[in-house]
């Protein structure tokens, strides 16, 4: 029988774990490449063959998204699987307009298919769009378990950005483990924070081969979800969190609202510092589309070692990368510290961006009067330095989940925020959600 031909498009990370559980040893599908998009320089590799099995011993190749039409026509593609997250559905129907108007099928994959089955439970943290708030609901998460007596294991959605074959499984549990796996800022800032609480944390490109791993040493599991993407394992509890601030978003972004509509608890981030107004839009949302679904609101605080510095100072706002740029926002926790405690004025370093930096503001120009902390290659790492040196600020506020400082010379005095979820009391108990789990 011939196989039917399959492109996988993607973003190194839902893409492989698509091809993973799905297609690997699926002898009436061949898939016969990937494209990639969104993060730089990740295309023109391979998916190496130690890890796409028996069908395929010289691996799979990996295209730029940019030559879609070209690659259908020239692999003869029957069938185009879209696979990555935090994209309009405008976004969703271009590419599968061009999939269709080349000549190949358009398909989405669904949670059933996707998911692999944990023998402990598994608590999933997912989100409607990136920036809402996962990183400190999972710390929330854990601590909240770990009072409770229970062993805690992360896995975090996967960031494989170098050697595919050497990330297959990765184990981190100390900072130096970061060194060793040669992480970038966008890894570091997903890991650091649980590592530095004490949690063990896996992350790679075979979930499968992860969990075989981390199950055996935990009570739960943690899915820490990466953009607004759902869980590559089955949730024994889904939280989803939403964010007021970007009302109506929970069902413009794919795949967003599949985690909205399937949650089992719908955490309000940010209702601290949105309008009533802002929020009933997302509990009005969550009734309409999800009613079983217990809601909770949820404050985002943040906080410095010293306050009285800020206040008063011209500062520079250095955010988390992924947040401002797909992520949309035009803010992040640097500048709610900036705001919250003071701080003169806001100082706008577009006109020093180098490099890479400038083509980052170029594709995402909503970033505005914050600098982005990319570092996802060498290169960029240089240029986020040049540009940083280049600003004259009285004061760095550094609100990347990681320790930026530790890793780039910043050359100015600086101040690291720090950014933790706290429940509003009146609403239902988050924490009676997780006893019920571990029950």
């Amino acid at each position: 029988m011939t196989r039917r031909r399959v492109l996988i498009i993607g973003a190194a990370g839902r893409d492989f774990h698509n091809f993973n559980v799905v297609f690997r040893e699926d002898e009436t599908h061949e898939v016969v490449g990937f494209t990639a998009a969104q993060i730089p320089n990740i295309d023109d590799r391979r998916y190496p063959a130690a890890l796409a099995g028996k069908l395929y011993p010289e691996g799979i190749p990996i295209f730029p998204e940019d030559d879609l039409e070209k690659v259908i026509a020239d692999l003869k593609v029957d069938e185009c699987v879209f696979s990555y997250s935090d994209v309009s559905y405008d976004h969703v129907g271009h590419i599968s307009a061009r999939c269709n108007a080349a000549g190949a099928d358009f398909r989405l994959l669904g949670t059933r298919d996707t998911m692999l089955k944990a023998k402990v439970p598994v608590i999933a943290v997912c989100a409607v769009r990136t920036g809402c708030g996962k990183s400190q609901t999972s710390r929330w998460v854990a601590k909240a378990l770990q009072d409770m007596g229970k062993k805690v294991v992360a896995v975090r959605h996967p960031m494989p950005y170098g050697d595919l074959a050497k990330q297959a499984v990765q184990r981190f549990a100390k900072v130096e483990d970061m060194d060793e796996h040669e992480c970038t800022f966008e890894e570091r800032e997903e890991y650091e924070s649980h590592i530095k609480e004490g949690n063990v944390i896996y992350a790679g490109v075979d979930y499968g081969a992860i969990l075989e791993q981390a199950q055996e040493e935990c009570d739960v599991l943690i899915w820490d979800g990466g953009n607004n993407d759902w869980p590559f394992y089955t949730p024994d509890l889904w939280i989803t969190v939403a964010d007021p601030l970007r009302a109506g978003h929970e069902t413009k972004y794919f795949p967003g609202e599949v985690n909205f509509r399937a949650a089992q608890v719908i955490c309000i981030n940010k209702a601290e510092r949105a309008t009533a107004e802002e929020v009933k839009a997302v509990q009005d949302a969550a009734a309409k589309l999800n009613p079983s679904a217990t809601v909770i609101r949820c404050a985002s605080k943040v906080s410095v070692a010293d306050p009285d510095a800020v206040k008063g100072k011209k500062v520079l706002c250095i955010e988390d990368g992924p947040t401002l740029t797909h992520g949309g926002m035009t803010f992040g926790a640097a500048q709610v510290a900036a705001e919250t405690f003071g701080a003169a004025e806001v100082v706008d370093p577009r006109p020093h961006f180098k490099g890479s930096i400038q083509t980052t503001y170029e594709t995402y120009p909503h970033i505005g009067k914050l600098l982005p902390a990319m570092g996802y290659f060498e290169e960029q790492i240089a240029d986020l330095k040049a540009t940083i040196d280049a600003v004259e600020c009285d004061l760095i506020l550094v609100g990347t989940p990681f320790d930026l400082a530790a890793n780039v010379e910043l050359g100015k005095p600086a101040q690291r925020v720090n950014y933790v979820l706290d429940p509003f009391a009146d609403d239902p108990s988050l924490l009676d959600e997780l006893k019920k789990v571990v029950a």
